[in-house]
């Protein structure tokens, strides 16, 4: 009895997937060498999203999966979403914040 072939990529989409793969972190060296402001950031995270997005498609094999599979996955990204935002505005929120004035030497007990 032959064993039942499961879609996946093929050897040539693998390597394509590579090689652009290779091109984003060139891509990423290249941007991190350039004065980009706070854009900088932006660029950075973008190309790490592309760069995880096509892990998980076809290395991780989530293309070809089951539905429940990307139930999963999606779920996963909203949370780390939430996480990012969480973190994001904290950060954005510290910048009202200054440091702690020291007391006046007339507060100081001796």
């Amino acid at each position: 009895m032959a064993a039942k072939s499961q879609p996946g990529p093929s050897i040539l989409l693998m390597l394509l997937i590579y090689a652009g793969l290779l091109l984003l972190l060139i891509l990423t060296v290249v941007a991190a060498h350039f004065p980009l402001g706070p854009i900088a950031l932006l660029i950075a995270l973008a190309i790490a999203a592309a760069k995880s997005i096509m892990v998980i498609l076809f290395y991780m094999h989530v293309r070809y999966s089951s539905r429940v599979t990307w139930i999963f996955v999606i779920s996963g990204f909203i949370w780390l979403m939430i996480l990012f935002s969480l973190t994001f505005g904290e950060y954005v929120g510290r910048a009202g914040l200054t440091r702690a004035q020291p007391l006046p030497t007339h507060h100081v007990i001796r």
